[in-house]
């Protein structure tokens, strides 16, 4: 503080001059700092230009189940606080729908087929650079806490932080303890952590179901009514409000330490949640996450915007909050500074995604392109029936992954509206074009509309262009033989380089 006003913001003061400008200002800068070391204002100073980084991440949750994007049913207090302390984005995408590839993605800021990541359960390139080399290159801490779930170790070598359950699948998941994150935030140098959390990831067995009854519950259009269902989904909900009872409880310990004022702190939701349509999908309640970022000083306070933006944007955006002079050529995202400090309100014109079904189920690959009020997809092989094997099958020995699923089959003989769902999940033509802005679950499909025929090729071309940029072969990517190479460290389909 100056007195009792805050810093300046340096970023947006040299935003306005030339580089031999700001070269010059910040010899001035380092000048003064060695002047005022003795006052102590230096360590101050340097806390401006080295913020500290804390993400939060949720497990398979879908982003419009949250209150912050219309949610009628679950309760997210916590959440909703830090949204009013800061930014939330309208329009955050993955580039996949699943844990392991958009999590590569949040740290590498590649694109699944550039980091390697492109399907569940597989590997990155062993030379990919991510969160740890790159913000550890400028002295950074860069820990995880939680779930880790991308490899190989050589490209994401975090420090293990403890204190949160690992395991996604657990039942119940281990109680947390705060103790680890605390003390690795509270060192001395300036940190990046991530607490990768695991609800609310099936199976649904964390927080109070009773706090949601199940008649009471609104569903979504895109989920059918079913007992079994409306009972799975409360305890989605109770996960969900548990989930945001460790969000309160993080930022309050990151609040103790007194670093909360210089610590930049990002929260997602990560991809949709285990119910169909969601994780696993190309559509919008698949690869569409909730963003809020809080940074006091620099992001103003209780602000949305719509600017486009998705992960492989968020490691970029580190780097250059930190100011970073590195060459970023080898990443597929761009910093998005600019839209949380308020000197723009637009990002990236597309964001883009993928889907390589192995090894959830036989192969069925899509690719998509949004623009944020339009969704394209293209199913590259609609010949064939989509299956996820967690979400609709069973190992044999009578129990379910997930026993609504049958309920809906069930059901589909007697109950067109359930029937319609079913077949929307299996049977998928081989382009899909929705209205997001106004179908946000995106029922009625466009393809087929002449009207609609002008944003259908706009978006078809960007992903044409998208999927050349990557060196993307379409259907070959999604075979056992790619999947076998990939997690030998040996990629079949190698991108051009650069962006």
């Amino acid at each position: 503080m100056w007195g009792d006003k805050p810093f300046p913001n340096w970023r947006n003061i040299c935003s306005k001059y030339s580089a031999n400008e700001r070269a010059s200002f910040m010899r001035t800068v380092s000048l003064i700092g060695l002047v005022v070391c003795s006052l102590g204002l230096n360590h101050a100073l340097a806390a401006v230009e080295m913020p500290n980084v804390l993400i939060i991440m949720a497990d398979d949750c879908t982003f419009n189940d949250l209150p912050l994007y219309g949610g009628p049913n679950a309760r997210t207090p916590n959440i909703d606080r830090l949204a009013r302390q800061g930014m939330t984005f309208n329009r955050a995408y993955l580039a996949s729908a699943m844990c392991q590839p958009c999590r590569a993605e949040l740290f590498t800021g590649q694109y699944p087929m550039r980091n390697g990541c492109a399907w569940n359960h597989s590997a990155s390139r062993r030379d990919t650079l991510s969160m740890p080399q790159r913000l550890g290159a400028h002295g950074y801490r860069v820990g995880i806490a939680g779930k880790v779930h991308v490899r190989p170790v050589e490209a994401f070598p975090f420090e293990k932080v403890g204190g949160f359950d690992p395991s996604c699948v657990r039942n119940p998941t281990k109680a947390h303890d705060i103790a680890s994150a605390k003390a690795f935030m509270s060192a001395e140098d300036p940190f990046c952590l991530v607490i990768a959390l695991v609800e609310p990831h099936v199976p649904w067995v964390m927080g109070d179901p009773t706090r949601y009854p199940p008649a009471k519950l609104k569903l979504p259009p895109n989920i059918a009514d079913t007992p079994r269902t409306r009972d799975d989904f409360s305890r989605y909900l109770a996960e969900i409000t548990y989930m945001d009872g460790q969000v309160g409880e993080i930022l309050e310990t990151l609040e103790s330490t007194g670093k909360s004022k210089e610590t930049l702190v990002l929260f997602t939701s990560e991809q949709g949640s285990q119910f169909p349509g969601c994780k696993w999908t190309n559509w919008d309640t698949g690869l569409r996450t909730a963003l809020v970022a809080r940074w006091p000083g620099e992001i103003a306070a209780g602000k949305r915007t719509d600017a486009l933006v998705q992960y492989a944007d968020i490691l970029p955006t580190l780097l250059d909050v930190i100011d970073s002079t590195e060459t970023l050529s080898d990443l597929d995202g761009s910093s998005f500074l600019p839209v949380l400090v308020g000197e723009r309100t637009t990002h990236r014109e597309f964001a883009y995604g993928m889907h390589n079904n192995l090894p959830e189920g036989p192969s069925y690959p899509i690719r998509t392109v949004t623009d944020g009020t339009y969704r394209y997809i293209r199913n590259l092989r609609p010949d064939e029936l989509y299956i996820e094997k967690h979400l609709m099958g069973t190992r044999g020995d009578g129990a379910l992954n997930n026993p609504y699923w049958a309920t809906w089959v069930w059901n589909s003989q007697t109950d067109p509206q359930t029937y319609a769902l079913v077949k929307r999940y299996m049977m998928r033509p081989s382009e899909q074009l929705y209205h997001t802005a106004v179908d946000p679950y995106e029922m009625k499909n466009l393809a087929t509309d002449s009207t609609s025929r002008p944003i259908l090729s706009r978006l078809a071309e960007a992903l044409d262009r998208w999927m050349r940029s990557q060196g993307d072969p379409g259907a070959p990517q999604d075979t056992m033989e790619s999947l076998t190479a990939a997690r030998r460290g040996k990629h079949r389909f190698v991108p051009p380089s650069g962006n």
